[in-house]
């Protein structure tokens, strides 16, 4: 089976190679060690056998070295079954052996030397003339005079090998086996990583060609399934986006087609002539309230742009915010009277801040505008001051028609609108945000619905400057400005 390139590829190879290399070491280890056990097995065997032997014949040494029946008694006492036991002399000649074979060969194997030496020693190798593995130990024994002999055992290795070729075999199988099954298990391991990625793959190339209504089906699990999740919300955001910019575009649209035909119908009025005073004047009162409309919504779009782009550059100073507020009120003072709303300022503290005066003024336009668009006629919108640590904490709340929670959560999204027939941009308070967290504070908005709405704005204090309540740092009070 050929797997071609790729994350499948890679991930069965690295956990075939894994897996194959740990099974091997294994193998190899254990077939040693089994190697060993046998031969030292046989090995101690024969040892015992000759300690014990040895341990026996002490009190019957010979008197004679050159007794051919005493060395016959020595064999027939020394023997091992199913081992060959040989007799040599310190020069490597066997004397006799206890198969009655006689070997003319001069045997200077290992074990020989080493027995010479003293020592109880094993040589693996070929015997000469049947090309069997044997294995030959020898030890040095005295007839109890001036001649030493060399007792040599040689004992065949083939059934040991052949029980060991047959367990290598087995184990050979048996790791065949399991690399099959990992193998198989690699596979599929791969499987459930690489085809979930190609569905994804597949997917986020339809979302690559703006065909944002597709979305990655499947359950995946752990990071596949985040990364589905991840592009399935980005398409989703994509699209909602997509549509809130389509609405956007159709409400700028109608919001600049009304000024725009009210100023071109007046203008053609007026340039026909034939109107009296009185009416001119009125054509001309409309042509500037849609003149300032369209600058209002102008500036807004440029406000927005270097929001976003980060060109705009606040011009910081002192700020009173009392001072501030009251100005606010001033001029939204004829727009509240309308509906009969009384804006009060509820407290007497006069925080000063750090910050650019008319980017404040225009967040808390914005803020009381709204106040004053979503209250009922007759309501109260209070305005006040809260210290909480190193922050001023400005709280504008009224008593209007409030905000859904599902409204709640966007209504500080750009482009967005509770309810789009009341005009406007939708960027009001995704402006007005912006430019708070420009100076370093935050926004937040609580509301129920049919029961008003609170817009709490945290600016920071500047260090070093404690906020008076008594007056300004120079000792003069505020100018009293209107509450309703």
């Amino acid at each position: 089976m050929i797997i071609k390139k790729g994350i499948r590829r890679q991930i069965v190879l690295h956990y075939f190679l894994v897996v194959f290399i740990a099974l091997l070491l294994i193998e190899v280890i254990f077939l040693i060690a089994l190697r060993s056990y046998y031969y030292d097995t046989v090995y101690n065997h024969i040892v015992n056998h000759i300690n014990t032997a040895n341990d026996f014949y002490q009190p019957f040494r010979l008197t004679s070295s050159d007794n051919v029946n005493q060395l016959s008694e020595m064999v027939r006492h020394f023997e091992l079954y199913t081992t060959e036991l040989q007799i040599l002399n310190p020069a490597g000649q066997v004397l006799s052996t206890s198969t009655g074979f006689e070997i003319e060969q001069t045997i200077n194997t290992s074990d020989v030397t080493q027995a010479l030496a003293g020592n109880t020693s094993r040589w693996i190798g070929k015997q000469q003339g049947t090309g069997q593995i044997v294995m030959a130990v020898s030890q040095t024994v005295s007839n109890g005079f001036e001649k030493t002999y060399i007792l040599r055992y040689v004992t065949s290795l083939e059934f040991i090998n052949d029980k060991l070729m047959k367990i290598t075999l087995f184990a050979v199988s048996i790791g065949g086996a399991v690399l099959a099954l990992v193998l198989a298990f690699s596979i599929g391991l791969a499987n459930s990583i690489v085809k979930p990625l190609n569905n994804i793959t597949t997917v986020s190339a339809q979302m690559a060609k703006g065909k944002f209504n597709v979305r990655i089906k499947g359950d995946y699990k752990y990071e596949l399934g985040e990364l589905a999740s991840t592009l399935n919300y980005m398409a989703q955001e994509i699209v909602r986006s997509n549509q809130v910019k389509d609405d956007f575009v159709s409400s700028i649209s109608h919001e600049l087609r009304t000024p725009l035909t009210s100023i071109k119908g007046w203008s053609e009025t007026l340039d026909s002539g034939g109107y009296d005073p009185e009416e001119t004047k009125i054509g001309m009162q409309i042509i500037s309230k849609e003149t300032d409309r369209l600058i209002g919504l102008v500036e807004e779009l440029l406000d927005f742009s270097k929001l976003q782009q980060n060109e705009m550059k606040l011009v910081k100073g002192i700020v009173n915010l009392r001072e501030l507020l009251q100005e606010i009120m001033l001029n939204l003072w004829t727009k509240a009277e309308k509906k009969g709303i009384q804006i009060k300022l509820e407290t007497d503290e006069k925080p000063i801040i750090y910050g650019d005066a008319n980017r404040l003024k225009q967040v808390f336009l914005n803020i009381v505008d709204n106040a004053i668009k979503f209250s009922h006629e007759n309501g109260i919108i209070n305005l006040s001051f809260a210290m909480e640590d190193k922050f001023v904490v400005v709280t504008v709340e009224d008593h209007g028609i409030g905000i859904s929670d599902e409204h709640l959560r966007r209504v500080k999204d750009r482009f967005f609108q509770v309810n789009p027939l009341n005009g406007g941009t939708g960027l009001g308070l995704a402006i007005t945000q912006q430019l708070i967290e420009l100076h370093g504070g935050t926004m937040e908005m609580e509301s129920e619905l049919g029961h008003g709405t609170s817009v709490i704005v945290k600016l920071p204090l500047p260090e070093g400057k404690i906020p008076m309540a008594g007056g300004l740092e120079n000792g003069e009070d505020d100018v009293a400005g209107p509450t309703v």
